[in-house]
């Protein structure tokens, strides 16, 4: 007697985890998320697609990098709600640039690898500070600007934005090109800080500039909803 095949419930679990590992070596890759559209890409193209939480988007690994993963197999657990995929990882998995995203060892308290590309070449000087904010979130505040201000009172956090933003106003009154730009960096740095603490990727910030490209300012003000 054949077994029934599971299949995934899409509207009882409308986003399901995904184990990533590499198909020859069996190493444990990263950690993603499918929803019904990234899944039955994925089975179409043969390459893994994943909706990503932070980004609020359909995307296929690679899309940037050209780290993509070809798919071996997709395996469904026995309670239908977890998939993993064995797959030819081509480049790196992790956006640090290491190998895998499974990099920190907890008991030891250190790194047990390190990157084999430059991040910064790769996914481009926004995303990497962006998940380097992420990252020193529980840092030491003692040893860590960026820890400090994310784990300390968020009106402190704020005001350093409104600071920078007002230097970044003199210095462009002023007209001093090498100014503005210092000043310009440290205000997009504390943006960033302030976006990850509400855990919002600058990809979202992306998206809305896209989706009013083309539009003109008035337009994009009519369409706002009026609070």
């Amino acid at each position: 007697m054949a077994d029934t095949v599971m299949k995934i419930d899409w509207e009882k679990t409308p986003l399901i985890p995904v184990v990533v590992q590499d198909a020859d070596t069996k190493e444990v890759l990263m950690l993603a998320y499918m929803n019904e559209e990234a899944f039955e890409l994925s089975r179409e193209t043969g390459y893994a697609h994943y909706y990503s939480r932070s980004r609020k988007r359909l995307w296929k690994k690679g899309e940037t990098s050209g780290h993509t993963q070809e798919i071996v197999q997709m395996l469904l657990d026995c309670d239908a709600d977890t998939l993993l995929l064995l797959v030819h990882q081509k480049g790196v998995a992790c956006h640090t640039g290491r190998k895998s995203c499974f990099f920190t060892d907890i008991q030891a308290e250190r790194t047990v690898s390190e990157a084999e590309v430059d991040a910064t070449a790769v996914y481009g000087v926004i995303d990497t500070l962006y998940h380097t904010i992420l990252e020193r979130r529980h840092g030491d505040p003692k040893s860590s600007y960026t820890a400090k201000l994310l784990q300390g009172k968020e009106n402190s956090m704020l005001k350093k934005v409104v600071e920078e933003a007002g230097e970044f106003c003199f210095a462009v009154k002023d007209g001093n090109d090498e100014e503005i730009i210092y000043e310009c960096a440290d205000l997009t740095y504390h943006v960033l800080v302030a976006l990850g603490k509400k855990e919002i990727s600058p990809d979202r910030i992306r998206q809305e500039l896209a989706r009013r490209f083309g539009m003109s300012g008035i337009e994009e003000k009519n369409s706002r909803v009026d609070g």
